[in-house]
């Protein structure tokens, strides 16, 4: 299936930069929105039931693109969890035949964990004869949360809640939250018996692994609870003494790759490669050369902001690998690593896309020619309102005449409070799909 590179026209990108940069964000999750990149992986209805399983921030736009695309003589039922306020508008004379859950992200709730207790009562009395589709996309392991035995929900949210300030790839959080549960990891595969299991997922994970996005709970699972007892150890995260014992004699192991699987499939439906194509395609189409570096970046945000400046540095000032006009794509997941809680200096507000953008603009350094913009795909930068923030060429001036001292803001983690005094953030509301982390650098 082809996709349009530009599903609406593209504004200047020398007379207006910003809303040129909007624009490629606009392209990037348009090309990621389940009604469009869904139904081309639909199969044919089984001859027994077809029970809809699924979680993640676009879960509620995957169910409806689903109920639309499937035939209405079939039948079709079943339940996804989403985010709170992610559930889209449902279309005109939609009819409602799978339920839409809510519960908390990033931390999880009693909602979610109710929501996977429904869920995972839906897999029973399920026939050879019946089909299991299950929509997953990022966000699923927080909204999906069933502790393992022995370890509560408060647990639960006390390690996500230290995992999540860490700094911890999402690699290594979902290794833990796979073991620490009863359905992730491949255990909600396991369940569905003799029923055929086909995955249909959107990718928000560096590389795309199916047992890594939203904790892959119908993927079997290469890690181990000992790499869980090693993540743990080594951000001196505590659990519960009955669950330290299970994670060290193997009693919370997960499903392992190997094991024969004829009636179990995954397509991944939506990717962060694909998006960052399209923006580049949108990009050449305004008469701009487009590079993508990788859509797998890791690591600090503010570092990563800093090393993406020095190439767009290299590039404006006609010595770099890049030559301007051009714009230069980038994704993947970046962390934000915070400092133990300290009453007398609270740490501020702002996601991972801002703090990049803080970083960016520090390694900018005023650079004249460069413009930039980074958001996360759902359209919410941590637990804030805002998907991201732009960075100008006059940001470090206007921020100086405000007031505002980027180094102190970067030492708080506070981007959101400088973005926002200075009127640069980018607010899209809840996009209803999620392909991580978007970054487009405009050098002119």
């Amino acid at each position: 299936m082809k996709h349009p590179a530009a599903p609406f026209p593209a504004p200047s990108p020398t007379a207006a930069p910003r809303a040129f940069l909007r624009h490629l964000l606009d392209v990037a999750v348009a090309r990621a929105q389940p009604a469009q990149c869904l139904p081309p992986h639909l199969p044919a209805p089984p001859r027994g039931r077809t029970v809809v399983l699924g979680a993640g921030k676009a879960a509620g736009a995957m169910a409806h693109a689903l109920e639309a695309a499937w035939p209405a003589q079939a039948p079709l039922s079943g339940l996804v969890v989403t985010r709170y306020g992610h559930v889209p508008p449902r279309p005109p004379g939609l009819a409602a035949r799978i339920d839409i859950a809510e519960a908390a992200h990033p931390v999880p709730d009693a909602a979610g964990e109710a929501a996977a207790q429904r869920l995972l009562a839906l897999t029973q009395g399920l026939t050879a004869n019946d089909l299991v589709l299950c929509l997953i996309s990022g966000g699923g392991s927080a909204l999906l949360t069933l502790p393992a035995e022995g370890l509560s929900l408060a647990d639960k949210q006390r390690i996500n809640r230290a995992l999540l300030a860490s700094g911890a790839s999402i690699h290594d959080m979902n290794t833990v939250r796979k073991h620490l549960s009863r359905i992730k990891g491949g255990r909600l595969a396991a369940a569905c018996g003799q029923a055929t299991v086909l995955t249909l997922a959107i990718s928000d994970v560096p590389g795309d692994d199916l047992a890594v996005i939203a904790s892959g709970p119908t993927v079997p699972d290469p890690s181990t609870c000992a790499d869980a007892l090693a993540i743990l150890r080594r951000h001196r995260i505590d659990v519960p003494a009955p669950i330290q014992a299970a994670l060290e004699n193997g009693t919370l192991e997960t499903p392992k790759p190997g094991t024969p699987q004829p009636r179990r499939s995954t397509r991944l439906v939506a990717t962060p490669q694909q998006s960052l194509q399209a923006a580049a395609e949108a990009a050449r189409a305004a008469g701009l050369p487009a590079h993508i570096l990788s859509d797998e970046i890791e690591g600090e945000s503010l570092d990563t902001g800093h090393w993406h400046a020095a190439l767009a540095r290299a590039a404006a000032q006609g010595r770099g690998a890049f030559t301007p006009p051009c714009v230069i794509l980038s994704g993947g997941e970046t962390t934000v690593t915070l400092p133990p809680p300290n009453l007398h200096q609270p740490t501020g507000r702002g996601g991972r896309a801002s703090e990049f953008c803080l970083g960016l603009a520090q390694g900018l350094n005023a650079q004249p020619g460069v413009w930039a913009l980074a958001a996360d795909t759902d359209g919410i930068d941590g637990i804030e309102h805002n998907a991201g923030a732009f960075v100008t060429p006059d940001t470090l001036a206007r921020a100086h005449a405000a007031g505002l001292s980027p180094a102190d803001h970067a030492h708080r983690h506070d981007a959101y409070g400088f973005f926002h005094a200075l009127d640069d953030l980018v607010i899209t509301g809840p996009t209803h799909t999620n392909v991580n982390d978007f970054r487009a650098l405009l050098v002119l």
